[in-house]
Protein backbone atom coordinates (compact mmCIF):
# COMPACT_ATOMS: atom_id res chain seq x y z
CA UNK A 1 0.00 0.00 0.00
CA UNK A 2 1.34 3.41 -0.90
CA UNK A 3 0.43 7.10 -0.73
CA UNK A 4 -1.13 7.97 -4.10
CA UNK A 5 -0.65 11.75 -4.34
CA UNK A 6 0.53 14.87 -2.57
CA UNK A 7 3.58 15.58 -0.44
CA UNK A 8 4.17 11.91 0.45
CA UNK A 9 3.40 10.58 -3.04
CA UNK A 10 4.70 7.08 -3.84
CA UNK A 11 5.86 6.33 -0.29
CA UNK A 12 5.05 2.77 0.77
CA UNK A 13 3.17 2.35 4.05
CA UNK A 14 3.49 -0.50 6.50
CA UNK A 15 0.35 -2.59 6.99
CA UNK A 16 -0.56 -5.06 9.74
CA UNK A 17 -0.05 -8.77 9.11
CA UNK A 18 -3.16 -10.94 8.85
CA UNK A 19 -6.71 -10.01 7.94
CA UNK A 20 -7.86 -8.31 11.15
CA UNK A 21 -7.54 -5.03 9.26
CA UNK A 22 -8.33 -4.68 5.56
CA UNK A 23 -6.21 -1.93 4.01
CA UNK A 24 -8.09 -0.12 1.26
CA UNK A 25 -6.44 -1.01 -2.05
CA UNK A 26 -4.54 1.67 -3.92
CA UNK A 27 -7.06 1.61 -6.77
CA UNK A 28 -10.07 2.11 -4.48
CA UNK A 29 -8.20 4.75 -2.46
CA UNK A 30 -7.38 6.64 -5.65
CA UNK A 31 -11.03 6.57 -6.76
CA UNK A 32 -12.17 7.71 -3.30
CA UNK A 33 -9.76 10.65 -3.23
CA UNK A 34 -10.62 11.68 -6.77
CA UNK A 35 -14.18 12.12 -5.46
CA UNK A 36 -13.06 13.88 -2.26
CA UNK A 37 -10.31 16.09 -3.75
CA UNK A 38 -12.40 19.32 -3.89
CA UNK A 39 -12.98 19.00 -0.11
CA UNK A 40 -9.47 18.02 1.09
CA UNK A 41 -7.39 21.22 1.10
CA UNK A 42 -7.34 22.65 4.63
CA UNK A 43 -9.95 20.22 5.98
CA UNK A 44 -10.22 18.42 9.30
CA UNK A 45 -10.34 14.70 8.46
CA UNK A 46 -11.39 11.86 10.78
CA UNK A 47 -10.14 8.37 9.95
CA UNK A 48 -12.21 6.05 12.14
CA UNK A 49 -11.14 2.38 12.43
CA UNK A 50 -7.83 3.55 10.93
CA UNK A 51 -5.95 0.28 10.57
CA UNK A 52 -2.52 1.33 9.31
CA UNK A 53 -3.67 4.94 8.77
CA UNK A 54 -3.50 4.88 4.98
CA UNK A 55 -6.68 6.90 4.40
CA UNK A 56 -5.89 9.67 6.89
CA UNK A 57 -2.28 9.81 5.69
CA UNK A 58 -3.52 10.20 2.11
CA UNK A 59 -5.72 13.10 3.27
CA UNK A 60 -2.77 14.80 5.01
CA UNK A 61 -0.52 14.23 2.00
CA UNK A 62 -3.12 15.92 -0.22
CA UNK A 63 -3.44 19.00 1.99
CA UNK A 64 -5.74 18.26 4.93
CA UNK A 65 -4.98 20.61 7.82
CA UNK A 66 -5.46 17.92 10.45
CA UNK A 67 -6.31 14.24 10.62
CA UNK A 68 -7.55 12.26 13.59
CA UNK A 69 -6.69 8.56 13.54
CA UNK A 70 -8.95 6.41 15.71
CA UNK A 71 -7.79 2.84 16.21
CA UNK A 72 -8.12 0.50 19.18
CA UNK A 73 -5.58 -2.16 18.14
CA UNK A 74 -2.17 -1.48 19.73
CA UNK A 75 -0.12 -2.97 16.87
CA UNK A 76 -2.07 -0.99 14.28
CA UNK A 77 -1.54 2.24 16.27
CA UNK A 78 2.19 1.52 16.32
CA UNK A 79 2.11 1.23 12.51
CA UNK A 80 0.09 4.45 12.18
CA UNK A 81 2.73 6.31 14.18
CA UNK A 82 5.56 4.74 12.14
CA UNK A 83 3.79 5.58 8.87
CA UNK A 84 3.20 9.17 9.97
CA UNK A 85 6.85 9.55 10.93
CA UNK A 86 8.05 7.94 7.67
CA UNK A 87 5.87 10.23 5.54
CA UNK A 88 6.75 13.36 7.53
CA UNK A 89 3.07 13.99 8.27
CA UNK A 90 3.07 13.65 12.07
CA UNK A 91 2.61 17.40 12.55
CA UNK A 92 -1.03 17.41 11.44
CA UNK A 93 -1.97 14.11 13.06
CA UNK A 94 -3.79 13.21 16.26
CA UNK A 95 -3.66 9.48 17.03
CA UNK A 96 -6.29 8.20 19.46
CA UNK A 97 -5.73 4.64 20.67
CA UNK A 98 -9.22 4.09 22.05
CA UNK A 99 -12.44 2.37 21.24
CA UNK A 100 -14.51 4.37 18.78
CA UNK A 101 -17.02 5.79 21.26
CA UNK A 102 -14.42 6.96 23.78
CA UNK A 103 -12.42 8.54 20.97
CA UNK A 104 -15.40 10.52 19.71
CA UNK A 105 -15.55 12.20 23.13
CA UNK A 106 -12.00 13.52 22.52
CA UNK A 107 -12.76 15.39 19.30
CA UNK A 108 -13.49 19.06 19.83
CA UNK A 109 -13.25 20.69 16.39
CA UNK A 110 -15.66 20.57 13.49
CA UNK A 111 -14.93 17.77 11.04
CA UNK A 112 -15.15 18.37 7.32
CA UNK A 113 -14.73 14.74 6.27
CA UNK A 114 -15.24 11.59 8.30
CA UNK A 115 -14.14 8.25 6.86
CA UNK A 116 -14.96 4.99 8.58
CA UNK A 117 -14.11 1.43 7.65
CA UNK A 118 -15.55 -0.61 10.53
CA UNK A 119 -15.44 -4.40 10.74
CA UNK A 120 -17.81 -5.88 8.17
CA UNK A 121 -21.03 -7.61 9.14
CA UNK A 122 -21.30 -6.40 12.73
CA UNK A 123 -23.72 -3.49 12.36
CA UNK A 124 -21.12 -1.07 13.65
CA UNK A 125 -21.95 1.47 10.93
CA UNK A 126 -25.43 2.01 12.38
CA UNK A 127 -24.14 2.41 15.95
CA UNK A 128 -21.47 4.91 14.95
CA UNK A 129 -23.83 6.93 12.73
CA UNK A 130 -26.37 7.17 15.55
CA UNK A 131 -23.62 8.60 17.74
CA UNK A 132 -22.22 10.91 15.05
CA UNK A 133 -25.63 12.51 14.55
CA UNK A 134 -25.48 13.83 18.13
CA UNK A 135 -21.86 15.02 18.00
CA UNK A 136 -21.28 18.80 17.85
CA UNK A 137 -18.28 18.33 15.53
CA UNK A 138 -20.60 16.92 12.83
CA UNK A 139 -22.24 19.80 10.96
CA UNK A 140 -24.70 19.88 8.08
CA UNK A 141 -21.67 20.32 5.79
CA UNK A 142 -19.71 17.34 7.13
CA UNK A 143 -19.39 14.51 4.61
CA UNK A 144 -19.31 11.01 6.11
CA UNK A 145 -17.92 8.18 3.99
CA UNK A 146 -18.46 4.57 5.01
CA UNK A 147 -16.57 1.70 3.44
CA UNK A 148 -18.65 -1.48 3.69
CA UNK A 149 -19.24 -4.86 2.11
CA UNK A 150 -21.40 -4.72 -1.03
CA UNK A 151 -24.30 -6.50 0.66
CA UNK A 152 -24.43 -4.12 3.65
CA UNK A 153 -27.92 -2.62 3.97
CA UNK A 154 -28.00 1.13 4.55
CA UNK A 155 -31.79 1.59 4.51
CA UNK A 156 -31.53 2.89 8.11
CA UNK A 157 -29.61 6.10 7.31
CA UNK A 158 -32.68 8.26 6.86
CA UNK A 159 -34.15 7.24 10.24
CA UNK A 160 -30.84 8.23 11.86
CA UNK A 161 -31.04 11.71 10.32
CA UNK A 162 -28.70 11.30 7.33
CA UNK A 163 -29.11 11.63 3.59
CA UNK A 164 -27.28 9.44 1.09
CA UNK A 165 -25.58 11.82 -1.35
CA UNK A 166 -23.58 9.28 -3.35
CA UNK A 167 -22.78 5.59 -3.55
CA UNK A 168 -19.75 4.13 -5.31
CA UNK A 169 -19.61 0.35 -5.78
CA UNK A 170 -16.54 -1.75 -6.44
CA UNK A 171 -16.18 -5.53 -6.96
CA UNK A 172 -16.41 -6.54 -3.28
CA UNK A 173 -17.22 -3.38 -1.34
CA UNK A 174 -18.69 0.10 -1.61
CA UNK A 175 -18.40 3.65 -0.35
CA UNK A 176 -21.49 5.39 0.97
CA UNK A 177 -21.35 9.20 1.14
CA UNK A 178 -23.71 10.78 3.66
CA UNK A 179 -24.61 14.16 5.13
CA UNK A 180 -26.81 15.07 8.03
CA UNK A 181 -30.33 15.77 6.80
CA UNK A 182 -31.35 19.41 6.95
CA UNK A 183 -34.78 20.08 8.42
Amino acid sequence: MRVIAGSARRLRLKTPAGMETRPTTDRIKETLFNILQPHIEGCVFLDLFSGSGGIGIEALSRGAKKAYFVEHNREAVKLIRENLEFTGLSQGAVVLQQDIFSALDSIREEADLIFMDPPYGQGTEKQVLARLFREPFVTDDTIIIIEAALQTDFSFVKELGFTLIREKQYKTNKHMFLRRSIG
